[in-house]
């Protein structure tokens, strides 16, 4: 679900920032209302109800990663290794965007480590048809007679090679330590992992050239 007009958009918001602090048992529409200063038949009406809003909650917290992710209409000649790049680049940057609200990565996770009925939802309509242009990608690089569950761990593992700098940013800062973890923005992230993923499929340059001793 889009936010149509101004009410439906703030109730969206609070109740978000509110789901994410909270969890889904703890928050109630009444604090939600009182925050979004609006009446619980504005809740109703654009909602039903707390577990339809939670579940628009959680879609538009993740929406914003994959909102114009579609299919993309490449340039004739694009390469499947610039197509990868370019999904890395494109993937990368939303996850890690520093103007995204952070109530949008606390309720994700919150939904990644207790899953409710808006996993499903979520899988459906924003992470699947993401997944599909990976997919799309990678089928032309991949051998044609490589079994789906290894092509689909190609796929995850790159997609979490980008994910856990987003997650797990705090870990990653203290771990890298200042100095290193200005490096991190989304070019240079997304450059490194589209070349460690290109190595590992066995169409880049390793990463690391070591000498065969004579």
């Amino acid at each position: 679900m889009i936010a149509t007009d101004l009410i439906q958009e703030r109730i969206l918001e609070t109740a978000g920032q509110i789901f994410a602090e909270k969890g889904f048992k703890a928050a109630t529409v009444r604090e939600i209302c009182r925050r979004a200063d609006v009446n619980i038949a504005a809740v109703n009406y654009y909602f039903g109800d707390k577990t339809r809003l939670y579940i628009e909650s959680v879609k538009s917290a993740h929406g914003n990663v994959v909102s114009g992710m579609h299919q993309p209409e490449w340039a004739e000649g694009t390469t499947p290794t610039q197509k990868l790049a370019v999904f890395i680049r494109m993937f990368v940057g939303r996850l890690v965007d520093p103007t995204r609200r952070r109530w949008h990565v606390q309720l994700m996770m919150r939904e990644m480590a207790q899953p409710t009925e808006a996993c499903a939802e979520l899988v459906r309509d924003n992470i699947r048809p993401v997944a599909g242009i990976l997919a799309a990608i990678l089928d032309e690089v991949l051998p044609p007679n490589m079994p789906a569950w290894k092509r689909f761990l190609v796929g995850i593992s790159i997609i979490g090679q980008c994910v856990v700098h987003c997650q797990n940013r705090p870990i990653v800062e203290q771990l890298a330590g200042p100095e290193n973890f200005s490096h991190y923005n989304a070019d240079a992230l997304a450059e490194h992992i589209s070349q460690f993923s290109l190595a590992a499929l066995g169409l880049g340059q390793p990463l690391v050239t070591r000498e065969v001793p004579s």
